[in-house]
């Protein structure tokens, strides 16, 4: 995917929380094993603390984030910033839908934890080919009226 942008992971940087540390690990799992190769993380800290790197990455990119509480500072960020948020999550909607799934744990997620994680990043998987597929059908239309 070396001709366009990849979508942009930001999850919430929620430290000493549960919902926050299933956020990263949903994060994680995307970037890493389900979409690595057409999206990349972006840490909230780093937009936060104003780095170029980071606020270059989101500039201009469509943006999935993770939030872990109703601050949404992950889509609050990516918005000063300059990215689009083209999808928001929250962790606890991940949760009401998967309630089988019930995390604990914030260094070390119990199963639960781990589970609901991997249910969230799949649905962010799934969001990442729609989006994907959006731009390529966009770029054909554009191709075709120049």
């Amino acid at each position: 995917m070396s001709d366009a942008k990849k979508i942009v992971i930001v999850p919430c940087s929620g430290i000493g929380k549960t919902y926050g540390t299933v956020s990263r690990e949903a994060a994680y799992d995307v970037v890493e094993e389900l979409r690595p190769d057409e999206s990349q993380l972006v840490a909230l800290s780093m937009l936060v603390m104003g780095d170029e790197g980071a606020r270059a990455a989101v500039d201009g990119s469509q943006a999935i984030t993770i939030d872990g509480c109703k601050l949404a500072c992950a889509s609050k960020m990516v918005r000063e910033s300059g990215g689009t948020v083209a999808r928001e999550h929250a962790v606890l909607d991940a949760y009401r839908r998967h309630k089988a799934f019930k995390p604990a744990g914030i260094a070390e997620l119990n199963e639960g934890g781990i589970q609901l994680a991997h249910a969230l990043a799949d649905e962010i998987a799934i969001e990442i080919d729609e989006l994907l597929q959006k731009e390529r059908v966009a770029a054909a239309e554009e191709a075709n009226h120049a």
